[in-house]
């Protein structure tokens, strides 16, 4: 792979309809040119906490202990993403707008962080604002990782609903977020745009394919067009580390994406 960095970008509660549904023309764009797995699965329970562990530690929550959104220290630790670049030299930054996350990685491993509260702003102010923070980070610092994570869309679908017209403005807010991390970004960046697990009715948590399939959308000028099948959060960690040139922890259970044409 040509890449040398990954911005990766996650929309809490995006399910993989909502793409079409939402109309927005980046959104689109990225279906038809992408390399997207669209019937990606996240793992159970399929809350926001426990799948953003098992994205950072490529393992399920029954290996790193996270069930609830309230974060516990790993009986026998599992060394996450950032530490795992950390320690190879790489440059690492987060940015978020729901506390929860601060615990995704250990101290000394984030080069930045920023932290913008959805619950002080409310999250349809909140996600402009920190995408502003990142992409100037981005312009800044090009570090060799960032996240990203937009919480609108979640509450959005808590308030009103999955697949609302509320949930659907927020999905289309949020890719406008992703259209300015996006434009005039460095073509040394794989950017991927995925969630932590969809949703259905005012809820999510259950194994419902509506719960538990998530998109995962990759996009470079030099990634060949696809749907592949398959894919898994699990496989995230490992798929940046592949990018970045750098070994997955032993520990890790998932695998690289076929990013490449098979």
């Amino acid at each position: 792979m040509k890449m040398k960095k990954v911005l990766l970008i996650l929309v809490d509660g995006m399910r993989p309809d909502a793409l079409t549904a939402c109309g927005h023309p980046l959104a689109a764009q990225m279906l038809e040119t992408g390399r997207c797995f669209l019937q990606a699965q996240t793992v159970m329970p399929s809350v926001t906490l426990p799948c953003h562990m098992s994205l950072f530690h490529s393992v399920t929550p029954d290996r790193h202990g996270i069930l609830t959104n309230t974060y516990v220290p790993q009986v026998r630790p599992v060394r996450g993403l950032c530490e795992t670049l950390r320690a190879a030299g790489k440059t690492c930054a987060m940015f978020y707008n729901w506390e929860e996350l601060k615990d995704l990685s250990r101290p000394d491993a984030l080069t930045f962080g920023c932290y913008v509260s959805g619950h002080v702003y409310g999250y349809e102010e909140a996600n402009p604002r920190l995408t502003a923070i990142a992409k100037a980070y981005l312009t800044s610092d090009a570090p060799d990782f960032a996240f990203v994570y937009l919480g609108w869309t979640d509450a959005a679908g808590h308030k009103d609903g999955w697949m609302s017209e509320e949930y659907l403005r927020a999905m289309r807010g949020s890719w406008d977020c992703i259209a300015q991390l996006c434009d005039g970004l460095s073509e040394d960046y794989l950017v991927i745009v995925t969630a932590d697990h969809g949703g259905h009715g005012r809820s999510h948590g259950s194994d419902l394919p509506e719960d538990m399939t998530i998109p995962i959308l990759c996009r470079n000028a030099k990634l060949p067009a696809g749907k592949p099948a398959g894919g898994s959060i699990l496989d995230l960690a490992p798929t940046v580390c592949a990018v970045l040139g750098v070994a997955p922890d032993a520990e890790w259970e998932g695998a690289p994406l076929p990013l490449e044409a098979q």
